[in-house]
């Protein structure tokens, strides 16, 4: 699997590299525009990622901004061949969940998030199986 982590919080990107190094492929963005940048040249290149975490507060790009670009770019294919995009942030107020929802993102998390949490949204959105659980352990939690 091919993972797009964007967050410019160095620590919260790190830890979700940590998470998902052992299942993937990860590429790590420190904002929007640099995300964009990457989304587009593996876009363009048949090589689309499967999964992209995506900070909704950046300095540059907002996460709104970016996933938005992504979908406009991903119109032309079919829905089950979309990036699956999770949404990492702070903010848990119902108004930005259900903005990101409506944009076109698959799941949300609110930090602090640990490594069970991505796990189980993994497996919501099909990504990983229920029989893939010897993938991780919860007894050491992220």
């Amino acid at each position: 699997m091919k993972f797009l982590i964007v967050d410019d919080e160095l620590v919260s990107r790190m830890k979700m590299h940590t998470i998902l190094s052992s299942i993937g492929e990860c590429t790590l963005a420190e904002n929007g525009r640099q995300a964009l940048d990457f989304f587009k040249n593996a876009y363009d290149n048949k090589d689309s990622f499967d999964l992209i975490t995506l900070d909704i507060s950046m300095n540059d790009v907002t996460g709104f901004d970016v996933l938005s670009q992504i979908r406009n770019m991903e119109s032309n294919i079919l829905d089950k061949k979309k990036a699956k995009v999770i949404m990492v942030t702070s903010h848990s107020d119902t108004g930005t969940i259900i903005d990101s929802v409506t944009i076109g993102c698959d799941e949300y998390i609110v930090k602090p998030f640990n490594k069970q949490t991505v796990y189980d949204k993994l497996k919501k959105i099909g990504l990983i199986k229920t029989d893939d659980v010897q993938l991780w352990r919860y007894d050491k939690i992220i």
